[in-house]
Parts: structure tokens; C-alpha cells; sequence
């Protein structure tokens, strides 16, 4: 099998799952002419496509299976999520007109929406995705005469297993399978939450064939754990209300979860925590916790995410020029973060969200462009921004510049897409766009200033940030 690209984070069944609930709840079809089926692929039209580039809002597949191995990403940690009732209990209230709406941004079905908005057990929605993915797992379907099948993997040791076993083959996508939120631990929405509950859960979950390799602890809304990082901006945000909880720590609910979480005595498997999400309180009494309880024995995951320029939490000042162009809120992260992040061997995702890694003004000032290649030269650039400014300030720190960079989409989250590669069939491309910025920057007088050690040549920049840096990663600590 030819280098393949890898993706540290999409939401693959968002889509399909809910459309599964408009006929047969839960069922993944191996048609992929159909809704329900992980393999359908619904590829952005003109209209969609404005209507994405106008309001934000995705109508078109972006992670199907199909388009992921068509743009050669055949590796990805898919991230289950049963939604948060929060995001469909808005403004709007909860009956048809909020349905309507609520389909209308996220694409899952009316009968998913007025399901979540019915739900009083996350847990048992989350073992319904979990069988969803299960369903079709090592099943052959035929697109357009072509055989196809998707593998979930239990630990790293496996990939490499059936590529030695299986040489030849190139339309096969490995799954490791994660989680969005530790909302997903609550069983009764109707009482307070139960410790007791949430840790049988975890357990149970620590149990299941494919145990889940990350999990966001947080996620948009209180789940009585740790508190969140405000994360819906712009339409979205005006209608959803996220306060409850807001920019709170850890309660001692959440201090007994996540060491749940890490605890592998009597050969459990370790689920390790993603601090995406987090607030920024939350965020700093974790990464106090692995200072003090597991030095040097955890990393620290982003799976998606950017930075946002500043210093720290206490320091908002932004160095650097590239930092002026980033969208500076603290759902992103702050430079003291992503040094302890690659201090203690850890990932990030780089998020490709347009209005997460560029600040409004910086997209303004790249709008306006109607060809397409025009477009991505302008679009890709902000993805080159985040690349290179956080080598800098690794390099600055003296440490490895570039070890620590992967990608980590989002795609199929209710996300604002990249104008230009909007799904992942275009990772290729933007590929060879990035590359173009990185090949001229290491050409420049700016790059000679880096540290020897980081002085790499351009293919190997471009490979580590687009797969190397996450299959390292994830067979070092995916066992």
C-alpha cells in the first residue's frame, strides 16, 4: 500500500447515524446509495458550497468513507458522539421549527434531532453509534464496481499486521475509534449524576472489543465533570446557550473519572484524556495532575485544535506577527500549553476549521478570490500560518519543531471547512499547496535562524505533519 494520510480526529457517523434514525435506528447500510450508510458520500454542490461559504454551515458529506480513501486518508480516529441536548433545547425550544433548524446545520434527520432532544441516557446512545461502526466492520461493499471495507483496530500492532498480510491492497480504512465528550458517561439525565453510574460505564466501556484510545473529557455543555471552553461562535452560538459551567475546574467527579480513565491495574485498558474542550481552569489543573501523579507517562492530546497566539491565560500578549492572524479565544491554545504538549510527547490535531485557526480579519483580507486555484493558494496559507508558527515557538523553546503537528480535521463536526478543500478528498491538494508555503519558507533567510536540528527539508516536514508525526505517535502509545 502506498504512504497514506491520517486524520486524528473526524465525526465519520455523525451523518449517516442520524439519517439511520428517518427508517431503522442504529442500522449502517452497505448501500452506500444510502443515507444511512458510512459510505455514502453526498459531495458539495454549488449550492451547498455557498451556502457553506455564506452561513458556515456543511449540507455535504465531508469524512464518508468513500471520500476519505479517495483522498488517500485511510487512517483516522473516528470520535463518537451521542449529542448533547443542549445543542437542540435552544432558543428555539424544542418542537418542529427548532427541528427543522437544527437539521438544517447539522444534517442528521429530523428523527435524529427529536431523538436527542428525548434522550435521558447518553450511555445507551453511545453503545448505539459503537454498533453502528461495529455493524460493517471488515464487510466488503462494491462502489462503482470497486471493492471497499473499513477495519476497526484494537492497538497500532494490527494496521501493520494486515498491510504485511495484505500488500497489495490500496481501499481499505483503519479505524481507532474515540470519544467526544464524557457526557456520553451519563445514564439518567433526570437525576443528579451518579458516580456510581458514570464509573460502571467507564468500566463497561473499558471492557468493549475496541476500547475507545482518547476522550475528550469536555465537550459544549455542563456534564458535571469539568467545566468547558466557550465553542459556538457566530449563528450557532447566538441560539445555543453554553453557560452553565462555563470556564469552571474539575469537580471531584471529574478528578475520579479521569483517574478511572488512566488507571490500568489489573491489566484494564488506559483511555487517555483529550483536553480539547476543556476551559482553560480545567486545562491547567490537568496538566498540574500529570506534573504530580504521571510524570513523563502521559501525553499530552489535542486531537483538534490551533493556536490561538498568546503567551498563556495570564500573559494575553501575542508575540509573534503570524499570532495576530489567529482566532484568539481560549478554546484554542496558548503557546505555554503547546510547549508542555510537546514537552511530554504529545499530538495536535491541527483543526481544519477556517474560523478556528484564522481570526476574522485574516480571512477577510484573503476573500474574494473565485477561482478555485486562487482560492486554495490564499486558503492554504492560513493552515501554513499555524504550521509555522508554532515550529517557531517550539524551536525557540529548543525543542523539536516539527514532531508534534498532525491532522486532526473535525470534518462531518459541524464545522466551517477550509473554502477550497472542503472534504477530505481534497487532502491531497492541500497538501500540495501547503507544501509550496513550507518549501518557500525553508528557502528563506527566516528559516536559516532555526535551530540545526530543525532545519529539515521540506518533504520531511510536510510527511510528519500530514502522517508520520501521528503513526508514531499512536504506535507508541496505542497498545
Amino acid at each position: 500500500m502506498k504512504t497514506f494520510f491520517v486524520d486524528m480526529h473526524c465525526h465519520t457517523a455523525l451523518k449517516p447515524f442520524g439519517q439511520s434514525f428517518e427508517s431503522n435506528a442504529g442500522e449502517n447500510s452497505a448501500n452506500s446509495d444510502d443515507k444511512n450508510s458510512i459510505w455514502h458520500r453526498n459531495a458539495p454542490s454549488g449550492l451547498t458550497a455557498v451556502v457553506q461559504d455564506l452561513l458556515g454551515i456543511a449540507k455535504f458529506t465531508q469524512a464518508d468513507f468513500y471520500s476519505l480513501v479517495k483522498g488517500n486518508c485511510k487512517l483516522i480516529c473516528a470520535s463518537m458522539y451521542p449529542i448533547e441536548k443542549g445543542f437542540f433545547n435552544n432558543k428555539l425550544g424544542s418542537g418542529g421549527v427548532s427541528r427543522v433548524v437544527d437539521n438544517f446545520i447539522t444534517g442528521v434527520g429530523g428523527k435524529r434531532v427529536k431523538d436527542v432532544q428525548q434522550a435521558n441516557d447518553y450511555f445507551a446512545g453511545l453503545k448505539k453509534e459503537y454498533g453502528f461502526y461495529k455493524q460493517l466492520n471488515g464487510t466488503q461493499v462494491t462502489i462503482d464496481g470497486e471493492a471497499y471495507v473499513y477495519k476497526l483496530i484494537a492497538k497500532y500492532e494490527e494496521i501493520e499486521k494486515y498491510l504485511t498480510d495484505n500488500p497489495q491492497t490500496e481501499n481499505v480504512l483503519f479505524l481507532i475509534l474515540t470519544i467526544e465528550g464524557m457526557h456520553v458517561l451519563n445514564s439518567n439525565l433526570s437525576v443528579p449524576a451518579s458516580k456510581a453510574d458514570f464509573l460502571k460505564n467507564l468500566a463497561e466501556m473499558k471492557k468493549w472489543d475496541y476500547t475507545p484510545f482518547f476522550v475528550s473529557v469536555c465537550h459544549h455543555f455542563n456534564n458535571y465533570l469539568c467545566g468547558h471552553a466557550k465553542s459556538l461562535f457566530d449563528i450557532v452560538g447566538s441560539e445555543i446557550d453554553q453557560s452553565d459551567a462555563i470556564d469552571t475546574g474539575f469537580t471531584d467527579l471529574g478528578w475520579k473519572v479521569v483517574r478511572a480513565m488512566l488507571d490500568t491495574t489489573g491489566g484494564q485498558k488506559r483511555i487517555y484524556p483529550d483536553v480539547k474542550h476543556m476551559s482553560i481552569k480545567g486545562r491547567l489543573e490537568y496538566y498540574a495532575l500529570l506534573e504530580k501523579e504521571y510524570a513523563n507517562k502521559i501525553p499530552i492530546i489535542v486531537s483538534h485544535g490551533a493556536a490561538n497566539g498568546m503567551r498563556s491565560h495570564e500573559e494575553t500578549v501575542i508575540d509573534a506577527k503570524l499570532g495576530n492572524t489567529f482566532f484568539d479565544e481560549d478554546i484554542n491554545f496558548f503557546d505555554n500549553e503547546i510547549i508542555l504538549l510537546a514537552k511530554s510527547g504529545g499530538i495536535m490535531g491541527l483543526q481544519m476549521d477556517e474560523h478556528r485557526i484564522a481570526s476574522k480579519e485574516a480571512i477577510a483580507d484573503i476573500a474574494g478570490e473565485i477561482l478555485l486555484k486562487d482560492v486554495r493558494t490564499m486558503r492554504s496559507k492560513l493552515v501554513w500560518n499555524q504550521i509555522q508558527y508554532i515550529a517557531e515557538l517550539l524551536d525557540e523553546a529548543h525543542l523539536p519543531a516539527w514532531d508534534c503537528l498532525a491532522i486532526g480535521s473535525d470534518s462531518d463536526g459541524i464545522i466551517n471547512p477550509i473554502n477550497g478543500f472542503l472534504t477530505e478528498e481534497t487532502l491531497p491538494d492541500l497538501f500540495d499547496y501547503v507544501w509550496e508555503y513550507a518549501d518557500a519558507y525553508m528557502k528563506s533567510d527566516r528559516a536559516k535562524s532555526l535551530n540545526p536540528e530543525n532545519r529539515l527539508v521540506t518533504a520531511d516536514i510536510m510527511n510528519k505533519v500530514f502522517h508520520l508525526n501521528a503513526k508514531a505517535f499512536l504506535k507508541k502509545w496505542f497498545v
